[in-house]
């Protein structure tokens, strides 16, 4: 039985494919940090390049990729599909299990299909060096292989309790000529602002954000990158979903169910967005479920609305589910999936029901992720271990019901250098955890008032 499916360099997709056309409505304005007023591109130019600002706006539904942003993308891509046969067989289950690996990239996992992208247009505009935020390092790890390749400069500013589960990253990150500092930290007025008030803070997504893009407002040769959440981010990562659809016709079936896991929302969009165009196009009725932790729960449990991007309310508001600009996570091991809000195109087509979100305790999604590596051999990143549970549990409903189900999900990322949270899992140290709807209310109370 045939259980891979691969594609060859000629059919790396040509164009990025661009879901604003589509949407059911037009999302809602981006805002002011400071007037809470709908910015235009001057408002933008101190963060990012004008064309990463015109591409956020842009109602082309097709963008056309780079020649040397192909040539580089076809270091690792098309990335390969495989049918999860021994996950079949150890489930018992009728269902098929295809995944879609990105754990293949030079640094493992998805976020070069942005980051190249990203380096090239700023190198392009003259940027000198780019400044960012990283949860579990691998964003980091991907921007600094990608100013490496543009001869850029790399700042990283890494969620202080990630800098110290996760070591291995910041050595890349480090490798690649890029300086990673835990964050919050005293290079930064947000940051000493956050340590004044919590010297002991581990961190977060929203704090290491307003850390990056403080560096970027403060200097005129450096400008903001960002991994996911933006419109043009999860642009630059529908290279996965134009692949898969041709590999899942290279396998001859279609799938019932996609699934991703979800932080700010690039690598299920990546996958999902191709799928929800056939959806809207075609009229398939392709089931689109975005996994989120517990500890972190923003599309199934934030409400839709605007707040600040960061919390030193620096980068613009914009509307999304969220749990609010303030909010700060549990240390928990999926430290790429504990931003406080999500990309506005989720949040948009979450309100319209055209994607469907689920959360998970960490202990059962860690006791996915190990059957998974007994079954088919590669130990999954902690985060892109959500998908795999909710696809079990997709696999198992199925074998209940004896139905035929084909599920699809991305794998975002390899566990290689997550072994300590492995470690954690099989010495009985993990706790599940599920943020209070108390904080959660609390943390609501510090939106932006907004009229729009």
């Amino acid at each position: 039985m045939e259980s891979q499916y691969l594609l060859s360099q000629n059919d790396l997709p040509t164009q990025w494919y661009n879901v604003i056309p589509d949407l059911p409505e037009p999302l809602p304005p981006t805002l002011h940090p400071k007037t809470l007023q709908p910015v235009g591109p001057d408002d933008l130019a101190p963060i990012f390049p004008m064309e990463l600002i015109l591409q956020e706006v842009s109602q082309d539904r097709y963008i056309d990729i780079p020649a040397e942003v192909r040539d580089i993308l076809q270091l690792w891509r098309p990335t390969p599909l495989l049918r999860a046969v021994r996950l079949e067989k150890a489930l018992g289950t009728p269902a098929k299990i295809f995944y879609k690996y990105e754990g293949t990239s030079p640094v493992g996992s998805h976020k070069p299909n942005t980051a190249v992208a990203q380096a090239y247009y700023n190198k392009q505009a003259g940027v000198k060096r780019l400044s960012t935020e990283t949860g579990a390092g691998q964003w980091g790890s991907a921007l600094a292989m990608a100013c490496n390749f543009f001869d850029l400069q790399c700042k990283v500013y890494m969620v202080k309790v990630s800098y110290h589960q996760k070591p291995g990253r910041r050595s890349i990150i480090r490798i690649f000529g890029g300086e990673v500092t835990p964050s919050p930290s005293e290079e930064t007025e947000s940051g000493r602002s956050i340590l004044a008030q919590d010297p002991d803070s581990p961190g977060s997504l929203g704090i290491a954000i307003s850390e990056a893009v403080e560096v970027a407002m403060l200097n005129e040769d450096t400008k903001y990158s960002l991994g996911s959440v933006l419109n043009h981010v999860l642009l630059h990562q529908t290279v996965i979903g134009q692949e898969t659809i041709k590999q899942m016709e290279i396998a001859g079936f279609e799938p019932d169910v996609v699934i991703g896991c979800v932080g700010g929302g690039s690598n299920f969009a990546g996958i999902a967005l191709p799928y929800l165009q056939r959806n809207l196009r075609d009229g398939t009725k392709t089931r689109l479920v975005g996994v989120e932790p517990m500890a972190c729960p923003t599309l199934t449990k934030g409400p839709y609305a605007f707040d600040y991007g960061d919390t030193a309310k620096m980068a613009p508001v914009v509307k999304m589910n969220t749990l609010g600009h303030d909010f700060v996570p549990a240390g928990i091991h999926a430290g790429g999936l504990r931003y406080h809000g999500v990309a506005p195109i989720l949040a948009l087509l979450h309100e319209h029901k055209l994607v469907e979100s689920i959360a998970y305790y960490q202990i059962p999604v860690f006791e996915a992720a190990a059957q998974f590596a007994r079954s088919e051999g590669i130990i999954p990143a902690p985060e892109s271990a959500h998908a795999i549970r909710a696809a079990i549990d997709e696999a198992l409903d199925a074998k209940e019901k004896q139905e035929e189900r084909v599920i699809l999900f991305e794998l975002s990322g390899h566990g290689y250098l997550d072994l300590s949270s492995y470690d954690a899992y099989m010495a009985g140290d993990l706790e599940d955890y599920a943020y209070p709807e108390e904080k959660i209310r609390e943390s609501l109370t510090h939106l932006p008032q907004v009229d729009f």
